[in-house]
């Protein structure tokens, strides 16, 4: 599969590494450039290319954002339209700045990127474990303490999708339902971000 990458920080560059690993044809992008991520590439192995944000845009069937919430809107909406786009981002306001239908909760950070980018089919997920977690920890299916990574998203298929790469990085997905009730449950302050969990933990924290 083709996928794209939004960002080439600790969560960017650790799933292009992992999901070229995975078999998949890698591209990755950040604000700064191709040339300036020349030295990065060396870290991430065979497979991953560095691009510009609209080359990542158009490259991949699936699309992943691993940029700092606040700037989504630096995302085309055009290019995304019809795409699956992990959304990796958590919404901290002393980084972000203040969004006011985030701090009354009357919406998700997700929702927030969904209505934004008109048309693509949005997910959350990869942002309830952190990197060095995602990088080092990783097992195959069907091993005892296997950690889960939580999703959420309204396409179903799309969902089914992330699910596939989630599991091939070695980590079980637990799907939490809707971009707005999955996205409560994994966002900064839920009970399950950031945690270590098998997915019966996870859906027995939930539950609690």
């Amino acid at each position: 599969m083709n996928i794209g990458i939004v960002g080439s920080g600790h969560i960017g560059g650790t799933l292009a590494a992992k999901l070229a690993q995975a078999g998949h044809d890698v591209a990755v992008a950040n604000a700064h450039g191709p040339q300036s991520l020349q030295t990065r590439l060396a870290t991430m192995g065979n497979g991953v290319r560095a691009a510009t944000v609209e080359e990542a845009e158009r490259f991949g069937e699936v699309v992943i954002v691993a940029i700092p919430f606040g700037q989504y809107r630096s995302l085309s909406p055009e290019l995304l339209r019809g795409k699956i786009v992990v959304d990796t981002g958590n919404y901290y306001p002393q980084r972000d700045g203040n969004f006011r239908q985030l701090d009354d909760d009357s919406m998700t950070s997700c929702e927030l990127v969904a209505e934004y980018l008109q048309g693509a089919r949005v997910v959350k997920g990869f942002n309830a474990l952190r990197s060095d977690v995602l990088r080092d920890e990783g097992k195959p299916a069907g091993t005892p303490g296997r950690l889960a990574m939580p999703l959420a998203g309204n396409d179903v298929a799309a969902k089914h999708v992330v699910s596939g790469l989630i599991d091939e990085i070695g980590f079980d997905p637990v799907d939490l339902g809707s971009l707005a009730e999955g996205g409560r449950q994994i966002q900064p302050g839920s009970p399950v971000y950031p945690a270590r969990l098998t997915a019966l933990e996870m859906m027995q924290r939930l539950a609690a």
